[in-house]
């Protein structure tokens, strides 16, 4: 992966990926919204399940003002954008919220379906990882569907705990130290 110099705060950053497409990784802007209702409509019925966890044909309004404004001293959302068929499309997408007086976010990340496997979601996560450390947070965590293998794998190879859901057996818990002890519980890692 090549990346040109980013700016002070790291974005924009250019990413070459695993196949040689190239993206622009950049925070969510305002008027992102009506490309971002375009990735919504592209990504299958499956991803879509496997981001929101549930069957969404539509994104509301209040979810779609949610992606594309994010709360400054709480939020972080970035966009990775490309070039297709000469106009540019928003082809992924990551963003954590932290927690109200807390020193953890959570995260959730998102990839077109055609741009899958070749690291986009890795270079997302590791942006939103290096953002949330500099913001001083402690713990990182993300809420997944126990049969999303593809998402599970990533967390662990990016140093993630992947644990049971108390609340829920179709869930996955999948949480990283962001600092030493930042999440402040025991082992690693159950089955």
């Amino acid at each position: 992966m090549h990346d040109d110099a980013p700016d002070d705060s790291g974005l924009p950053l250019q990413a070459s990926l695993r196949d040689g497409r190239a993206v622009t990784l950049r925070a969510i802007r305002a008027e992102d919204r009506d490309e971002l209702l375009d990735a919504f409509h592209r990504l299958s019925p499956d991803s879509r399940y496997t981001r929101f966890m549930m069957a969404v044909r539509e994104p509301s309004p209040a979810m779609l003002e949610a992606a594309t404004h994010p709360l400054a001293q709480r939020d972080f959302a970035l966009v990775a954008v490309a070039i297709v068929d000469g106009a540019e499309d928003i082809v992924g997408g990551a963003r954590y919220a932290q927690e109200p007086a807390g020193a953890t976010c959570e995260f959730a990340v998102t990839v077109a379906d055609d741009w899958h496997g070749i690291g986009l979601a890795s270079r997302l996560m590791r942006v939103l990882i290096a953002h949330a450390r500099s913001r001083g947070l402690r713990c990182m965590e993300g809420y997944v569907l126990a049969r999303n293998d593809a998402m599970r794998h990533l967390a662990r190879h990016l140093g993630f705990a992947d644990r049971p859901c108390a609340d829920d057996a179709t869930l996955r818990v999948v949480r990283l130290d962001l600092v030493d002890g930042g999440c402040g519980d025991g082992p690693r890692d159950s089955p």
